[in-house]
């Protein structure tokens, strides 16, 4: 029965994903004019080192001093437009939608006296506007503010050129760097905003692609307590390279990079490069995937669990008996739902 049920889950995610027909393969790109605002850069110029050198050069340094590569000003900018945050995001690139932060603003009710609390909510990858938002409504309902970010280069921040969010991840390899790194920048920048509203405790969700955001936003943010990230997983190229969905983006990366090569230049934005760090700071976290996951391979899940288990720090895990994308259908997203909103309930 358990072999029936999983290929019926297989077979179902395998549906889900051919739904989306404009997937598209990009040509391959080292990108490096897209690392001139890292930090590190001004250090370490490039002095005649092929591409991929120079690239590990950048991450090696970013790695030591990821403080600076995931630091920024606070915007001087932020406002409220009836349910919209707006503001500048400290990340420049070429394209002017994504240059303006959107958050969407769920209020929730509050009682006197009580603690102010509120999270921020990070989408998934290619999720439309309205998506999240539900989960963001329950939350709300809870008596616990959501904040729910746009993620670079998505719904209001998208390019006119795009049909998908295919510049935040793509076989362009330091673009894929920056936009982690302004996605892990707004955020932060949304905790400042939160506490300027005065609240005082402030967790975070983050799902799938979101959910490496909310990490290394978390391992970079000590306000940011409480955690959950739905669909866990461990390096950013092996996803890339095993995940169903990215198949696209594997054809445009192969015949130029390995997988080893590939992890190297994505070594700043790899939450396994962070997990000493992140076991050391007393955070509350909730990791949470799926069984039957062929997008984010569950033994990379597994992995993180069995890491944390092995580290001994404090954290929840939920296996959901789905895959990844049945996990947003009836039943499942109710179930993870009810469990992502416990588990803030409980611990904001």
């Amino acid at each position: 029965m358990s072999s029936l049920y999983a290929r019926w889950m297989y077979d179902w995610d395998a549906r889900l994903n051919s739904v989306s027909t404009n997937r598209v393969v990009r040509p391959f790109d080292w990108g490096l004019e897209w690392t001139r605002q890292w930090p590190q850069a001004a250090q370490h110029p490039q002095n005649g080192h092929d591409p991929l050198s120079y690239l590990k050069a950048l991450n090696q340094a970013a790695l030591a001093d990821s403080d600076a590569f995931y630091g920024y000003t606070t915007p001087a900018d932020f406002r409220l437009d009836g349910n919209r945050l707006l503001f500048t995001s400290p990340v420049h690139t070429p394209y002017p939608e994504n240059n303006t932060v959107h958050g969407q603003w769920f209020p929730a009710g509050e009682k006197p006296g009580r603690r102010r609390v509120a999270v921020v909510v990070l989408p998934h990858w290619n999720a439309q506007a309205t998506q999240h938002g539900a989960l963001c409504r329950g939350i709300a309902k809870l008596g616990i503010h959501a904040l729910r970010l746009s993620l670079p280069y998505h719904d209001f921040r998208m390019p006119p050129e795009l049909e998908r969010a295919d510049y935040a991840v793509s076989s362009n390899v330091a673009r894929t760097v920056d936009a982690t790194r302004q996605a892990v920048i707004d955020t932060r920048c949304c905790v400042d905003w939160l506490e300027q509203q005065g609240f005082e405790s402030i967790g975070i969700v983050g799902t799938s692609l979101g959910s490496c955001y909310a990490y290394l936003a978390s391992v970079h943010d000590p306000r940011l307590k409480v955690n959950v990230f739905n669909h866990c997983s461990t390096y950013v190229a092996d996803v890339v390279w095993e995940g169903l969905s990215t198949q696209h983006i594997r054809q445009g990366l192969e015949s130029n990079v390995t997988l080893e090569e590939l992890r190297q230049a994505w070594d700043v934005i790899s939450p396994p490069n962070y997990v000493e760090r992140y076991a050391r700071m007393e955070k509350k976290p909730q990791f949470m995937y799926a069984r039957y996951d062929t997008t984010f391979p569950t033994r990379f899940s597994e992995q993180v669990v069995a890491k944390a288990k092995e580290l001994g720090f404090e954290h929840r895990a939920i296996a959901m008996p789905c895959g990844h994308y049945s996990l947003g259908e009836t039943p499942f997203k109710f179930i993870a739902g009810y469990h992502i909103c416990n588990f803030l309930k409980r611990n904001l």
